[in-house]
């Protein structure tokens, strides 16, 4: 059964990105949830190598990583401030 995500907005647009390229690499339509199915194939393979593996865990150790909450907030925020921004301006004129 499908189950739905939240996901920033900024991740959400790349998702229909990556998803369009794919269709276009495989010349027939992949929806944003294929998408992502083959982005964690593309991963699982990827980690298979013992020397990727360790090189991708050696980077996820050194990173400062947000809190899943800090990430949201951070990558909606821009989006938010445009909006918000042009809402300004607009009752200006």
């Amino acid at each position: 059964m499908p189950k739905t995500i939240n996901l920033p907005l900024r991740v959400y647009e790349d998702l229909i990105k990556v998803s369009e390229e794919l269709s276009l690499m495989a010349k027939k339509p992949i929806s944003t949830s294929m998408a992502v199915d083959l982005l964690m194939e593309i991963y699982r393979a990827h980690l298979n190598n013992p020397c990727a593996l360790d090189s991708f865990s050696l980077q996820m150790r050194t990173l400062n990583l947000m809190a899943p909450e800090e990430f949201d907030q951070y990558w909606d925020e821009p989006e938010r401030q445009q909006v918000s921004k042009k809402k300004i301006k607009a009752k200006k004129k």
